[in-house]
């Protein structure tokens, strides 16, 4: 596949690539990664008992998670119409305006509104990887996603942390500091990223591609894709309880602060940027896509029980080296769901999936508080504290059994990509 060459904001041309996608998402995810560890504490300000700001961080999630769920398939399907720049430019606008509003709050109610909005723009990562398949050879795609994934890691790599030192500092620099990136993000945007959907692969906008249900339902009829969209959803919905309770788990077993909880979310990015960044390509040389997704859940199964038993914090950083294998799950059912649809709707069906991860996502905060919070009176370092995890151990184990089915059925033989070497 060529790839396009598109009308900059300049009026000149440029090639649509790999380079000016990562940097959009890397600046995109450290804005997004500097938040992660503050925000539990800034919730606390406004709430009276550790039960309390475990609810009310549910609740926040919970309406992050559902204005995601809305706006995926909108802003997927808007692409697919206008472009993939627009719809990006777009989101980089709300999100420095949200993470400005979240500065200044005042009141729970302004972080709710906040939240709100920050939601639905954080949906445009559906067309960064919509983006990416415009781009990209089928036989590419599981390593570009891969590419993509480590430029996330980069940014929860180094935005945590500086979000933990930022925020022992004062609790509302790094939201500043973020909307201060979005900003940045929107200016390269606009002047720098160019197009990546032709003219001809345009397409009108059909009502029924803006119901996120629909979207779903297209989705899983997608010829190839079947039971991974289950799959999608039950791994999709142990990684968001684990996002929403990462922080306040670290707190409450280990006494951990925003710095402690920023340095393991950077151990979290080294890895993903290791693996998806610089590992994929040789995993794809022995493994195939299929075989790596089931290699992944295998390996997320053992990580969560390992770590709801940790007794130490020092238990979590050796399980998120370990779970190497874990950080290619990902690219390679995206890489598998973008195969199967059509060039012209890649940015439908990178929202559908987005869609439906968002949905686990609104979801996962109404099973992982009540969790937390059923075990939050156990000492610290007590095995109870992992229940949430425990949970999602279960959710990855069935996601696991889905996938080993799908792949089991699927007319197409299980096989390596072009010039791979059959797995052992």
């Amino acid at each position: 596949m060529t790839e396009p060459v598109a009308v900059t904001a300049e009026g000149g041309r440029r090639q649509a690539a790999m380079p000016f996608i990562m940097i959009t998402v890397l600046i995109d995810m450290l804005s997004v990664g500097l938040i992660i560890p503050v925000l539990p504490t800034l919730v606390g300000r406004f709430t009276s008992s550790p039960a309390e700001q475990v609810a009310w961080y549910g609740v926040i999630a919970f309406t992050y998670g559902f204005s995601q769920f809305i706006a995926s398939p909108v802003l997927g399907a808007l692409s697919d119409r206008y472009g993939r720049r627009p719809v990006l430019l777009l989101g980089f606008c709300g999100l420095a305006i949200n993470f400005f509003v979240t500065a200044m709050a005042s009141a729970l109610w302004m972080l709710l509104a906040s939240r709100l909005v920050g939601g639905a723009m954080q949906a445009n990562a559906a067309v960064a990887n919509a983006y990416v398949a415009d781009i990209s050879n089928p036989d590419e795609r599981t390593k570009r996603f891969g590419m993509l994934g480590a430029m996330f890691g980069i940014g929860f790599m180094l935005g945590p942390v500086l979000g933990g030192v930022l925020g022992a500092i004062d609790l509302q620099l790094p939201f500043f500091v973020a909307g201060v990136l979005a900003l940045a993000n929107l200016a390269y945007g606009y002047w720098v990223l160019p197009e990546s959907q032709p003219a001809d692969r345009r397409r009108p906008v059909k009502l029924k591609a803006l119901n996120p249900v629909a979207s779903l339902y297209g989705l899983a009829r997608l010829k190839g894709v079947g039971l991974l969209v289950a799959v999608i959803a039950c791994a999709g919905l142990a990684q968001f309880i684990l996002y929403t309770v990462w922080v306040l788990h670290g707190s409450l077993k280990f006494g951990w602060g925003p710095k402690e909880s920023g340095w393991s979310l950077f151990v979290i990015g080294v890895m993903s940027v290791l693996v998806q960044g610089f590992l994929l390509g040789k995993l794809l040389k022995v493994f195939s896509p299929q075989r790596l997704a089931l290699f992944g859940l295998l390996s997320s199964t053992l990580a969560f029980i390992a770590w709801g038993a940790a007794s130490q914090g020092w238990v979590v950083f050796v399980v998120i080296v370990a779970n190497l294998f874990g950080f290619t799950t990902q690219s390679a059912i995206q890489s598998i769901v973008s195969t199967a649809a059509d060039p012209s709707q890649q940015g439908e069906a990178m929202g559908a999936v987005s869609s439906l991860n968002s949905l686990m996502a609104v979801v996962a905060p109404m099973i992982a508080t009540p969790l937390l919070g059923a075990v939050s009176h156990f000492p610290q370092g007590d095995w109870h504290i992992g229940a949430p995890l425990y949970f999602c151990a279960a959710l990855q184990a069935v996601s696991l059994l889905l996938a080993w089915l799908h792949f089991r059925s699927t007319r197409r033989p299980v096989t390596p990509l072009p010039g791979a070497h059959a797995s052992p």
